[in-house]
């Protein structure tokens, strides 16, 4: 088998619903919304990207995507907000 034939094809997004890699923000974005953060954290925890694969698409350092993975997971939704950034980073 091949990598691809292995890769996790969907996964429940972060709404309940199934997420798949053409639900994905497409590459090359400029403007980062909540959902679109939140997106990219639970297709890289569910599997369907890898940190790699994820920060090679979307243009995004590890440390960038960590500390979304950090906010998601201590704040949820609302700490990946632009303008809560100073309320929920230390």
């Amino acid at each position: 088998m091949t990598i691809k034939e292995t890769q996790i094809k969907s996964i429940t997004g972060p709404d309940g619903q199934p997420l798949t890699l053409e639900d994905l923000p497409l590459p090359g974005l400029i403007r980062w919304v909540t959902r679109r953060k939140v997106e990219i954290v639970a297709a890289v925890s569910g599997g369907l990207l890898t940190l790699e694969e994820a920060c090679e698409r979307y243009a995004l350092s590890e440390e960038e995507f960590r500390g979304w993975q950090r906010l998601y997971e201590t704040h949820g939704s609302k700490g990946l907000r632009s303008t809560r950034l100073q309320q929920y980073r230390r």
